[in-house]
């Protein structure tokens, strides 16, 4: 049972400052609350270090606990931001067919260090990048039918720039799909048009 003082209640009532989910107490140990804020976090999904300690500062740990419980999780390999890397690359090439551009800036946004992402995405094979770009075109490709072949042009080259892919593999790409289609490829300027 809760006592009652002066209209408050005493006991585990609400959350207090500081408090890291530990039943709505403040922690004795900073590095304990560093810890369970940081498992909590991991267990929901991977997180890079910078991730991390983005959420360790917006709880108030002190920057010298965070780093001691940071160095401690990297040490044991529960954070590991090349792995984090080189998975979300493949993910998100394969899930939402984002080029090598798109997927590195997604990972510098997330504070994994330059290094680190260009070995990620120099992972992805120029041919599969290529295969990929293929199979949006291919997706995309049956709903425009019946659109001026110029401005089909413009908005499937326009879906692969804003998923990363360079201009020029993305016109290739296109100007190919639409050639297989039965479009006169002369139709076409040698040059990427600007896109919808």
């Amino acid at each position: 049972m809760e006592e009652r003082r002066g209209g408050r209640r005493r006991g585990g009532g609400g959350r207090e400052k500081g408090g890291a989910g530990s039943g709505g107490r403040e922690p004795a140990d900073p590095e304990a609350a560093a810890r369970e804020v940081c498992l909590r976090l991991l267990a929901s999904s991977p997180r890079t270090r910078a991730q991390l300690a983005d959420a360790l500062r917006r709880k108030d740990v002190p920057d010298e606990v965070a780093e001691k419980v940071l160095g401690r999780f990297t040490d044991v390999g529960l954070i590991d931001d090349e792995a984090f890397a080189r998975a979300w690359v493949q993910s998100r090439h394969a899930g939402r067919g984002l080029a090598k551009r798109a997927l590195a800036a997604e990972l510098r946004r997330r504070g994994v260090a330059d290094e680190t992402v260009s070995d990620a995405v120099e992972e992805l094979e120029p041919d599969q990048e290529e295969r990929t770009a293929r199979a949006l075109v291919d997706r995309r490709l049956p709903g425009t039918r019946g659109v001026d072949p110029a401005k089909r042009m413009r908005r499937l080259v326009g879906m692969l720039a804003r998923k990363g892919y360079p201009p020029g593999l993305s016109y290739r790409v296109v100007k190919e799909a639409l050639a297989d289609e039965g479009t006169d490829p002369d139709a076409f300027p040698d040059e990427p048009p600007p896109f919808d």
